[in-house]
């Protein structure tokens, strides 16, 4: 059986004004998809976590129906907030067709010096999940750490200091409560300022 190489289907989300870039792993299958944009996929708890964080109301992202995301809502509060999403694998090969990092050989990493250049601004890079992190660490230069959960690193890269994150995974095949998740992310978003 031929597997074939996918290409990421969204366009990077790149506010000028970012100041922190967030960096997945890559889509789910497009039948897993509630919205045309990233953490797409219901059953990802990210919006969820967002909500709770900055509204205390882990609903708030949902659209009326509470079976999807108000994806306006989400793009409008990172454009305001100065947040940029994208992913680290730009192109990957599926080995069992679904949407679990364990089964994601990455083909192509994204080219993270093309995105950073698109936001000056941007000097923190968080990643959700294991597979985005140890893509991260595979494109930036050598001799960089990679961060443990809830901890940072640093490096240089594209001609700038960065300090790198890594976050739980806000899907929830990891197991941890979505409090437990949002309490990580909260201290993050206090630590880089944005709360």
């Amino acid at each position: 059986m031929i597997i074939e190489i996918e290409t990421h289907p969204l366009q990077p989300f790149l506010p000028e004004n970012a100041r922190l870039l967030m960096l997945g792993s890559f889509p789910p299958p497009r039948n897993k998809w509630k919205m045309d944009f990233y953490y797409p996929n219901f059953q990802n708890d990210m919006w969820r976590i967002f909500g709770l964080i900055f509204f205390q109301d882990k609903t708030y992202f949902l659209g009326e129906n509470q079976k999807s995301f108000n994806e306006e809502a989400i793009r409008s509060f990172l454009i305001e907030t100065g947040i940029a999403i994208f992913d680290t694998a730009y192109q990957i090969k599926r080995l069992k067709g679904n949407a679990s990092d364990k089964f994601l050989e990455i083909v192509t990493p994204t080219d993270l010096a093309v995105l950073l250049k698109q936001i000056p601004q941007c000097h923190t890079i968080m990643t959700t999940g294991d597979k985005a992190t140890d893509t991260l660490i595979s494109v930036l230069p050598e001799n960089t750490e990679k961060p443990l959960i809830g901890t940072s690193t640093s490096t240089y890269f594209a001609d700038r200091d960065i300090n790198l994150y890594r976050l739980p995974s806000s899907s929830r095949a990891y197991p941890l409560a979505l409090e437990k998740k949002a309490e990580a992310y909260q201290k993050f978003f206090k630590e880089i300022g944005f709360l």
